[in-house]
Formats: structure tokens, sequence, C-alpha cells
């Protein structure tokens, strides 16, 4: 069973583990920490900043995602955006690699999808994934993400993709 919590400072290493090759570090978003290698100090330091007495002014939210036996398996970040509430972004989705093909992407996502839908009650959900990166665009298909645009962006374009809450609820059965 998977479960989500929380990003906590220890998560740091293993999320730091994950992107210890240079493709694996672009490929999740390099560009945004600046330096490869990315250390654990730098990831938390960078999360610190933004979670904590911030984190409601910052609308950013990082979850670790991890299994029965209290092994780190994932990680997601869910922000605000359009300054409403209503629309919630994920971003930086990583899985070990070690795990890979398992599912485990699939029931995080699952899990953050019905967080966002059920208990914060968003509209929408909304993603972007960079196009040299299947494996993560077909793990978002399977739970409801659609494409809706896509983005020039260096050095990949980014694939934007959208669930809304009733696309949601149709696909798990439920009513509004």
């Amino acid at each position: 069973m998977l479960r989500l919590r929380p990003y906590k400072s220890c998560d740091a290493r293993k999320i730091a583990e994950w992107i210890r090759d240079k493709d694996a570090f672009l490929k999740w978003g390099g560009q945004l920490f600046g330096d490869f290698p990315i250390s654990a100090d730098v990831i938390d330091e960078k999360y610190r900043m933004n979670n904590g007495d911030c984190a409601e002014e910052d609308n950013f939210y990082p979850w670790t995602a991890f299994d029965e036996e209290n092994r780190v398996v994932g990680h997601f970040i869910m922000r605000y955006i359009h300054g409403d509430n209503r629309i919630l972004r994920f971003g930086w989705v990583i899985i070990d690699d070690s795990i890979r093909g398992k599912g485990y992407g699939t029931k995080m996502l699952s899990l953050g999808l019905k967080y966002a839908f059920e208990v914060l009650g968003v509209d929408k959900v909304t993603i972007g994934v960079y196009d040299n990166n299947e494996l993560g665009h077909r793990c978002y298909q399977k739970v409801g993400f659609s494409d809706v645009e896509i983005v020039p962006h260096k050095p990949w374009n980014v694939i934007e993709m959208e669930i809304t809450k009733e696309a949601y609820l149709a696909r798990c059965g439920k009513n509004q």
C-alpha cells in the first residue's frame, strides 16, 4: 500500500540519489536548480525556503510517497496557480529508478489526485512533461491526464496536460 506525507528534510538525500546522473537531472527539471550534481543540502534548502512558514504564501507543497515498509519511493510537488486556489499544478514528479515499471508512479499520482479533488476541492489539476519523457507521459495518461497543448521550451518541448474534477469523478465512478 502506498501512502503520501508532506516532504521532510530526511527525504532530500533520497531525492538527490534519484537524480545522480546528468540525464536524469535534466529530465526531472535540472534547470530549476542550476548546478550538477545536485546535493541533498541544495534540495532541502530550496524546499525549506518554500515550505514551512511561507508555504501558504508560496502555495508550494512537496509530498513524499512511501510504501508499506516505510521506504521512500517517490516525490512530487503541488502548487496552486492562477491565484484563486481552484487550479493545482503537480510538478517535479520523480520515482525511485529501482522500482520503475511497477506502478508506483501511477499509484502516487492517483493518491495526489484524490487528495486534490476530494480533500482540497480544486476544479482542475495540471502537469507538464518534457517531450523526451515518454514514460512520464504514459504514466500521466494512465491516471487520467489529457494533453492540452505543446509549449516550446528549451532544451525540450513541454506537453501540458490536465484533468478536471468532472473527468476525475467520472473516471472513479463517483457522482458530484
